[in-house]
């Protein structure tokens, strides 16, 4: 079987898993506390729908001239933005020059918020400017990482002016690619 097929089937099945998660009865559920939220929703991004293919990156981007890891270097990472993904290996397809921002948001059609979310760039926010933003201003999001994320009003957390960058892995049996983002500091070269 080839990669695109592996790839196609491995989102169905996904997209499939998180229909089905949808549709569970939450009248029986226990409620969460605050703490284990906040706690699902960095680890996980939520339970939100991440997609597989992280597609390019916003017009606009200035591509890194010396970074720390170039592209085509393999690299381990050391994020845990997702499940899987501290400890993975990963193949570095972009490097940029921007500032990044880890954000507190609620989804555009509603639901529990997400805090510290990482990452988005400064390209990825509605009439940002080319200056650093400071923590908590508000802002509109136009990145689509995850369901409901487009559109939403967000407070920046906090932010750096690390070299972002672009990813593929495999974690969980998942391939992951164009994954956006990672800093420079959630990876160290490939043992």
């Amino acid at each position: 079987m080839n990669k695109r097929t592996r790839t196609l089937i491995a989102t169905v099945t996904l997209t499939g898993a998180i229909a089905f998660t949808g549709c569970s009865n939450s009248a029986n559920e226990e409620p969460a506390s605050s703490a284990s939220q906040s706690d699902n929703a960095h680890a996980g991004h939520g339970g939100m729908d991440h997609p597989m293919d992280g597609g390019p990156v916003p017009e606009g981007m200035t591509a890194a001239t010396d970074p720390e890891y170039p592209v085509d270097t393999e690299v381990t990472l050391t994020a845990d933005h997702m499940e899987g993904m501290n400890g993975a290996s990963a193949t570095v397809v972009g490097a940029y020059n921007t500032y990044t921002y880890a954000i507190d948001y609620t989804p555009a059609e509603g639901g529990d918020p997400v805090t510290d979310h990482k990452w988005v760039v400064q390209e990825e926010l509605e009439d940002a400017g080319n200056e650093r933003l400071a923590d908590g201003t508000d802002v509109k999001v136009a990145a689509d990482h995850m369901e409901g994320m487009n559109g939403a009003i967000a407070t920046i957390a906090f932010s750096t002016d690390e070299t972002v960058y672009v990813v593929d892995y495999e974690a969980d049996g998942m391939e992951m690619t164009n994954h956006k983002w990672v800093v420079e500091s959630e990876m160290q070269p490939d043992s």
